[in-house]
């Protein structure tokens, strides 16, 4: 319909107002896949985690901040909203009809989760960006640091695109953004730094094995175990995108085999865990061995161990890692072990740290860091990729950094391929383990595998008949089980699986005397590890682990601060005997909560 006058002539289209001047600013996401991964009540929701120096990467990555007093003031809610006028986002899905809620999120001093700001804001999915202005909001007194971006879908299984800006206040400039180029997979370029990254191809003849015996026709399995970036972290979605998947894919289309044919695909990547879980937890994830009585479902013919951005976290510094790696290689099959190193956006893995495992043991080895970093840097024309087209966080690659990921891989795979056939005339056994085997035999003890162990046990219900191995607990008041716990994509699933289901959980009751009845396990072991639940939450307490009568650890579910699973050693290489192990909950702590999710034994 036209526009008309006040005589009813045509008037004409308004002039638009003059366009507001836009502040400076930078991105934090830019062009960033999102995908809304389906919660219990039928929504889709992306987590963009914030803290824990997130944020502060993405500000130096992505809008290229090199002007530490702004990265300063990013580290808390107050100095955010001293810097940050507004935020801009932009969403594009191929329905642009519908609606996403970008939602920021405060941390709280005294509840992260629940004491701070929660800003939520709906935004259309045309691409248009939506300003978000700080000022007006209603801000808790309780905020302590920027926590996390969420985009919330109606429905799950939604994907998009997604640009997060942060426009500045008056006072402060943001650089020039970064051109970027598309990546020419095809290009020499590309094959030169794929090719950087095999650090050792050692004795591949596991290797051969494997890739003869797909060739035949046979069954092979190919697993994967690492942390975040193994479970597919920064994958949209995580379940195809993943460099796990990717190899997988590829391998079968370089032997020329479907994906449903005669190889096989098992993931286990747990986020946020070192190889010191792995270890414990290799039999049930990979092996998918029966907790009574030993037999694996089916033994991987490849195994490739990614724990190079996880395992600071390893207490050991590299005995646990060694374990893990002897652990696998000692399987009765001889499967082929290829050593992964993944990075960090900081530049940082612990590969000079695990290699020499790779080394005593003629293993495979790849490092993405030594084919990706060089090139970041490089402004003569070498460089193929940005680090904000490589990484989706400061932890976590992106699509394009899980395709790259899996080419390293598979560039490995076609070496040993085309590498002259060698003998596996490697005795793991006879080799000095580089960082010691003290874990190699552990297993996994918790609450189910501990019932089928005493209904198959003789007498008082402890003891396996021809084993030597004993063990006895009064769960106490640890007697309730924990529901809320981290949970992982395995395999091709998109669906989760929650990790340590079997558990003992102390829900903060007490006995009518008003003591809390402790946890109280004799056990016939050499080696003991404990595996319990982190947690932010304020009503999770502390618990002390006494051993023979000495305290041995005092196990704080805070210090990582997010719901995970934590591994931690009680005792090592002590005689073989019985110990007697007591969990109390800490002193003050008897209102609190605390979850036993396991154990790992030596026996």
């Amino acid at each position: 319909m036209r526009s008309t006058g006040k005589n009813g002539e045509f008037a004409g289209p308004k002039a638009p107002k003059d366009p507001v001047k836009k502040r400076p600013g930078f991105y934090i996401m830019r062009g960033k896949d999102i995908m809304g991964s389906p919660q219990p009540d039928g929504r889709g929701i992306q987590f963009l985690y914030q803290s824990d120096g997130r944020l502060l990467s993405s500000a130096r990555i992505v809008g290229n901040i090199t002007d530490e007093s702004m990265i300063e003031l990013m580290k808390t809610a107050e100095g955010f909203k001293k810097l940050v006028h507004s935020i801009g986002v932009s969403v594009e899905t191929d329905d642009e009809s519908e609606t996403v809620d970008f939602v920021f999120q405060m941390y709280g001093k005294t509840d992260p989760y629940q004491s701070g700001t929660t800003i939520r804001q709906s935004i259309p999915t045309d691409g248009m960006e939506t300003l978000v202005e700080l000022d007006g909001q209603q801000w808790s007194e309780d905020d302590a640091e920027p926590g996390q971006i969420r985009f919330e879908f109606d429905t799950g299984g939604c994907m998009g695109k997604a640009d997060v800006k942060l426009y500045l206040r008056d006072g402060f400039e943001a650089p020039e953004e970064t051109r970027e180029t598309t990546v020419n997979f095809d290009s020499p370029l590309y094959g030169e730094m794929v090719k950087k990254s095999l650090m050792s191809l050692g004795n591949p003849a596991r290797l051969q094995k494997a890739l003869r015996k797909a060739r035949e026709g046979r069954d092979v399995t190919a697993a994967f175990i690492g942390g975040s970036v193994t479970q597919g972290a920064g994958a949209v979605p995580i379940n195809t995108m993943c460099y796990a998947r990717q190899i997988f894919e590829g391998l079968c289309g370089y032997l020329e085999k479907g994906t449903d044919e005669n190889i096989h695909f098992r993931k286990a990547g747990v986020g946020g865990t070192p190889s010191e879980l792995g270890m414990i937890r290799y039999e049930r994830d990979v092996l998918r061995t029966d907790e009574y009585s030993g037999a694996g479902e089916e033994e991987p013919d490849i195994v490739i161990v990614e724990f190079a951005v996880n395992d600071e976290g390893d207490e050991t510094k590299g005995e646990c890692y060694d374990s893990l790696v002897r652990k696998i290689l000692m399987q009765d099959n001889r499967p082929a072990v290829i050593l992964l190193f993944a990075v960090f956006a900081d530049d940082g893995n612990l590969q000079e740290r695990l290699s020499p495992v790779g080394r005593a043991y003629s293993l495979p080895m790849v490092s993405v860091k030594d084919a990706v970093v060089e090139q970041f840097y490089d402004k003569s024309g070498g460089r193929l990729i940005t680090k904000n087209q490589f990484f989706y966080d400061s932890y976590h690659p992106s699509n394009l950094g899980h395709r790259i990921m899996a080419d390293c891989v598979l560039h490995c795979i076609r070496e040993a391929d085309r590498h002259p056939e060698c003998r596996d005339d490697v005795c793991i056994a006879k080799i000095e383990p580089p960082k010691g085997k003290a874990f190699e035999q552990v297993r996994l003890l918790d609450r189910k595998i501990y019932e089928r162990i005493s209904d198959r046990a003789q007498g008082n219900g402890q003891s396996i008949a021809g084993t030597g191995f004993s063990v006895r607990i009064d769960c106490g008041d640890f007697s309730g089980t924990d529901e809320d716990l981290q949970a992982v994509e395995m395999d091709m699933d998109l669906e989760l699986t929650k990790e340590f289901p079997y558990n003992w959980m102390y829900t903060g009751g007490r006995a009518s005397d008003g003591e809390v009845r402790p946890f109280v396990m004799d056990i016939v072991c050499t080696s003991l590890l404990l595996v319990f639940k982190d947690s932010a939450g304020i009503h999770t307490g502390c618990a002390r682990v006494l051993a023979d009568g000495e305290e041995v650890l005092y196990a704080d579910p805070h210090i990582n601060g997010w719901t995970h699973c934590n591994a931690a050693i009680c005792f090592k290489e002590r005689e073989r005997r019985m110990h007697h192990v007591e969990i109390h909950m800490a002193e003050g702590q008897a209102d609190k909560e605390f979850t036993i999710l396991g154990f790992g034994y030596v026996e």
